[in-house]
């Protein structure tokens, strides 16, 4: 019977012996790339850490003890672990588990977005005090997300932390892309320097465990912090431990019990190095791409990110001031094509999106032509920055929020459904919504003759293959006229669904609202006589439509309009069909209240 079978709590990895372990960490890994498979998901982080959170489950007891992740894109192997084995083949689907840690199911701290991790175990470390509670609070944090500016508040804010607290870092050399910031360099040439790693071994063979070793160790520590003064963490309050092999289940056991013993009387940071996509040679050589994927491991870019990559290139040979960012993400923002064909005009600042903006903003004053390209999910870690650093001062800066919308099986932790909400209150902001990519190629050369901030917004893909009328000639496009309906659709999926609700019910007018701010008062006037129906995949509450009604309301107060968005909740992991449904986005359900 495979090992796994057996397995289905802390316990019961408990009663194993290492051989057998390593068995559970090969067998855990195919169920992993079994299911991903079948489902999509996050692949090479998760196959990267398996043997890690073995060995946690082996020394830690995680029905008391709290385990959080940053971001949360390794955790499969823990729900695995931790009672939800005969539910892991639904990971992502419509009812199924989330593919992000989720205190629904039972996590510690829900986590879909970089540097939690850090903020939430103090939290938790100083509630357990308080209420005089019995656990440890075990965090498991990305090199790339380590960096991130919440991380580093958490970590820096006091030079003491807690007992019985112990951070993880898993260092495995990548974000989603390869880390290039600073803070990871620093970390990486910390304790992997040769004389300091052949130190510690020496030391080790010739005197063992002696009072020899732990005297020298002393010595050897003592002499490194006056020369060197590479205690960064020790001075914020922790005891450095590392650098441990993350893929041998036998050594980091091993260590992570004597972790476990020393957190007692001081917070630990243990350094753990791991391979991202072990067991799976295409996602080890190529990490990035199988960072996530679609089911049968399909990595297929968005029309829009190949569009944007593509429209940027031509665009930086005719200007070298175009300077195209992102933070983190350049392979799903289609960044990568730029950075392969024009890298002295491109920057990835790491998983460091506030940093971003108002580095864009700084590169503006100065003269250059920014183009920042962010998940609009992670846009949301930005807003001050947009509103005071970037659009308080009318810099030119254009954002590129890839992922607006419903993003399906990603769920509540991704979705990007809040962006109009909190950007078309802001001043001087222009907010953009190609319905194809061939439109937000034309959109890219209008923002750069505006000198001012855009906001351009689209799903990862569209099947909207149209040549729309250019910008230059008109902020929204009528699609087709009607005499009883006239429907504004915002994004690609938007304006299908009205032309098919066009086919479906006579007198339907249809409009490409492709400029949500400023509106087209022009075009809205010249409507007014019809039933205003508005169309979007963003919140109701503070959405285009609300826009729309307020012009009506202050202007022509006869006017019927009827909004659909996405409603006041956070939407599940489902697909985005089934998301749209379930929100009242399809031609049934809006037939249905116009009748």
């Amino acid at each position: 019977m495979p090992i796994l079978d057996g397995v289905n709590n802390s316990t019961n990895i408990k009663d194993l012996d290492y051989k057998q372990l390593d068995l559970l960490a090969e067998q855990t890994r195919q169920e992993i790339l079994a299911v991903v498979n079948k489902n999509g998901g996050h692949l090479a982080s998760n196959l990267g850490i398996v043997e890690t959170t073995i060995a946690l489950h082996r020394t830690f007891d995680f029905d008391k003890d709290k385990l959080i992740f940053d971001v949360g894109h390794q955790c499969y192997a823990h729900k695995i672990f931790s009672g939800r084995k005969a539910e892991f083949n639904t990971i992502r689907l419509e009812g199924g588990l989330s593919g992000f840690p989720d205190r629904d199911e039972g996590d510690a701290f829900t986590a879909g977005h970089a540097g939690t991790s850090v903020s939430a175990m103090l939290g938790l470390a100083e509630a357990r005090d308080k209420l005089n509670k019995d656990y440890y609070v075990v965090g498991i944090v990305g090199d790339g997300a380590i960096a991130n500016g919440l991380n580093l508040e958490a970590i820096t804010a006091s030079n003491h932390k807690p007992n019985r607290f112990i951070l993880i870092l898993n260092d495995n050399g990548m974000s989603i892309s390869k880390n290039d910031n600073g803070f990871y360099k620093y970390l990486s040439k910390r304790t992997t320097r040769r004389g300091y790693l052949k130190s510690k071994r020496m030391l080790k063979k010739i005197f063992k465990g002696s009072f020899v070793t732990r005297w020298l160790s002393s010595f050897r520590d003592f002499i490194k912090r006056v020369v060197g003064r590479n205690n960064y963490f020790e001075d914020y309050g922790f005891k450095y431990v590392g650098v441990v092999d993350g893929n041998n289940v036998k050594e980091l056991s091993k260590i992570l019990e004597r972790v476990k013993e020393l957190s007692k009387d001081k917070a630990v940071f243990l350094h753990v190095k791991t391979t991202k996509g072990k067991g799976y040679d295409k996602a080890e050589s190529e990490a990035e791409k199988y960072h996530g994927v679609g089911a049968k491991f399909q990595h297929e870019p968005g029309t829009f990110s190949k569009a944007l990559g593509e429209k940027l290139n031509e665009l930086i040979e005719k200007d070298d001031k175009i300077v195209a960012l992102t933070a983190g993400m350049a392979d799903g923002t289609g960044l990568s094509a730029v950075k392969g064909k024009h890298p002295d005009n491109f920057c990835d600042v790491g998983i460091a999106e506030e940093y971003c903006v108002t580095y864009a903003g700084g590169l503006a004053c100065g003269g250059l032509k920014p183009i920042v390209a962010i998940y609009s999910t992670f846009m949301q870690r930005a807003y001050d920055q947009i509103l005071h650093d970037v659009c308080l001062q009318n810099l030119p800066v254009i954002f590129c929020l890839d992922r607006a919308g419903l993003v399906g099986s990603d769920g509540i932790t991704h979705q990007g459904v809040f962006d109009l909400s909190y950007l078309t209150h802001i001043p001087n902001l222009t907010v953009l919504a190609p319905a194809s990519a061939q439109e937000l190629k034309d959109m890219l050369e209008y923002a750069l003759t505006l000198n001012s901030p855009v906001v351009i917004r689209y799903p990862k893909t569209s099947t909207v293959e149209r040549n729309a009328l250019p910008m230059r000639e008109g902020l929204w496009e009528r699609v087709k006229e009607g005499r009883k309906y006239t429907v504004l659709a915002v994004g690609p999926r938007m304006l299908e669904l009205a032309l098919a609700i066009s086919e479906e019910l006579s007198g339907v007018g249809v409009i490409n609202a492709r400029c949500v701010k400023p509106l087209d008062e022009k075009t809205l006037s010249e409507i007014k006589n019809t039933t205003i129906v508005t169309l979007e995949e963003n919140s109701e509450i503070g959405g285009f439509g609300s826009l729309v009604s307020a012009f009506y309301a202050k202007n022509f107060t006869k006017t019927k309009v009827i909004m659909f968005g996405v409603k006041d909740k956070f939407i599940k992991h489902s697909s985005i069909k089934a998301q749209l449904e379930a929100n009242g986005l399809s031609v049934e359900s809006i037939i249905k209240a116009l009748n």
